[in-house]
């Protein structure tokens, strides 16, 4: 498919410190035991106060059908409704984040990079429904929340690795390729890391 297009991170101009806005996080085999295990989750939003991020390997018992649904959305449209719905993770797992390559002129969103954004709002679903929402769309229940300090802490303990996003990861890697897919962007061969764990 030639080459993928990474996605670059965007960083204000006046901030040079080393967040993680628009990485991957790659759960590492210190995670085995905690509900993170083999997952990988995008970084929406890294500051001094925490992190927030939304996990992208895993699917919820929803289609986007039952969100469609619950929501009072019609929508004729089969294969759109058929699509999985992400488990996101567990922080406000009611909750619906819609991640997309179609800018930020939805009513709540939060730009994560050049070309990919967060909605939170109800009118991304209702233009997806009508055929008019954005070409690349995943969308998920609930979120990831880290403190402040804590994820830098995870990172020091060798609980993940990170990578750049990228749109083909993001929309088009089936969900369970995308743990070894993600790693393997930077050289990782997770089958390896794997075995190495239960000979600690």
């Amino acid at each position: 498919m030639g080459n993928t297009p990474i996605i670059p991170a965007a960083r204000a101009a006046d901030d040079n410190r080393d967040f993680l806005a628009c990485q991957l996080l790659i759960a590492l085999p210190a995670l085995a035991d905690s509900p993170f295990a083999r997952s990988v989750a995008l970084i929406c939003q890294h500051d001094d106060e925490g992190a927030m991020g939304i996990v992208v390997n895993r699917a919820a018992e929803y289609t986007l059908g039952d969100v469609f649904e619950q929501m009072g959305i019609a929508s004729q449209d089969a294969t759109l409704c058929a699509q999985p719905v992400l488990a996101g993770g567990p922080v406000h797992p009611e909750r619906g984040f819609v991640l997309h390559d179609g800018g930020d002129q939805w009513d709540s969103s939060l730009a994560i990079a050049d070309g990919l954004s967060v909605t939170t709002s109800r009118d991304i679903l209702e233009a997806m429904a009508r055929g008019d929402g954005p070409a690349n769309v995943a969308v998920a229940l609930g979120c990831a929340g880290w403190g402040a300090g804590q994820l830098e802490s995870e990172l020091v303990d060798n609980s993940w690795l990170t990578a750049p996003a990228d749109t083909e990861l993001l929309f088009n890697t089936p969900l369970d390729r995308r743990w070894q897919t993600a790693a393997a962007r930077i050289g990782v061969d997770m089958a390896r890391m794997a075995d190495y764990s239960g000979h600690a």
